[in-house]
């Protein structure tokens, strides 16, 4: 996947129009600062009009490979930001209690707008040291068992969960899977279907294979609109189809991952809009629409009595694929 950095941003390689056009934009807005802005003022706004459009013009036709490439962009706001901005008196919880702590995933209590909840996801880490201290979300067992026990600890209390997803997928190494990796998911998506308590799903980059569907068996799951999900990624995807990994854009257009094509199949439940060039160009405003959705949700569950929420959960998982 190719990326450059321009203006201290950091564009995908389908974006280089705007690139280009936000690159000229801040050289004349230098000049215009050294030379009191004169008469270089309309030529700014004409370049600003134009490179918005090229950049509506773009995000308004993205390919599945393109989409596959903004979910996973390095400035795209990540579960540590959306925990940020919606939970109020965030208190993280740690470790599963029978190995260790897994920082590839986060969680623990906190308000959402008033209302007590459990939060927690996959955190892939926004720099060189966060990245490697998270391992780029990819989680162990441990962590899986960690998702356990803040849900049952959540179900306990009566608390709402929700879930961020952002996972290239499970953690594939040697030690993860003598450990029991696969056993461990297996019982966070057991977890998830027991829940007593609503549960809400955001998927908020990758949702990658088996370590996305361990915490996004809920309720309501949504997609933030750029962001993917699939049973394996693109590369992978190719490498077994194919064995010839450079066809990753052919793999990601025939398994259909993203948000539009999920919520056809009823996969999905909602699709949040994000911003015009992706959640990494507005954080704030993207994760504020994803809030509200979230706020939705949880209102239409409540009053309703623990045996309704699971009854209406199994069946929601039951029925996928039944119409198709």
């Amino acid at each position: 996947m190719g990326r450059y950095k321009e203006n201290m941003k950091v564009y995908l390689d389908f974006e280089k129009p705007v690139a280009d056009l936000e690159g000229k934009l801040a050289e004349l807005r230098t000049l215009e600062e050294g030379e009191g802005g004169v008469g270089i003022a309309d030529e700014i706004a004409r370049l600003q009009t134009k490179a918005d459009q090229a950049l509506r013009d773009i995000y308004g036709k993205l390919t599945p490979w393109q989409k596959t490439q903004v979910a996973r962009h390095p400035e795209r706001p990540h579960t540590l930001d959306y925990i940020s901005a919606l939970i109020e008196d965030y208190t993280p919880m740690a470790g599963d209690r029978q190995y260790g702590e897994d920082e590839a995933i986060v969680g623990g209590l906190g308000r959402f707008r008033d209302r007590p909840v459990m939060v927690l996801g996959h955190e892939k880490g926004s720099d060189t040291e966060s990245r490697l201290k998270h391992n780029f979300g990819m989680a162990r067992p441990e962590g899986y068992r960690k998702t356990v026990r803040l849900m049952e600890t959540a179900d306990r209390f009566g608390l709402p969960v929700i879930t961020f997803v952002d996972t290239a997928g499970a953690y594939p190494g040697i030690g993860a899977e003598e450990r029991g990796q696969a056993e461990a998911i297996a019982r966070g998506i057991d977890a998830c279907l027991a829940l007593g308590t609503p549960t809400v799903s955001v998927i908020i980059g990758e949702g990658g294979s088996g370590g996305a569907v361990a915490i996004a068996v809920t309720n309501a799951v949504l997609m933030m609109e750029h962001s993917i999900y699939t049973v394996a990624s693109p590369e992978a995807s190719a490498s077994i189809l194919w064995h010839d990994s450079s066809r990753a854009a052919d793999a990601a257009t025939a398994m259909k991952v993203t948000a539009s094509d999920l919520k056809r199949f009823k996969v999905i439940d909602q699709i949040i809009s994000e911003p015009v060039g992706g959640a990494h160009r507005a954080p704030q405003e993207a994760m504020e629409s994803a809030g509200r959705a979230i706020e939705s949700v949880l209102k239409e569950f409540d009053g309703v009595e623990s045996d309704e929420i699971r009854r209406r959960r199994r069946e929601k998982f039951i029925a996928m694929g039944r119409s198709l």
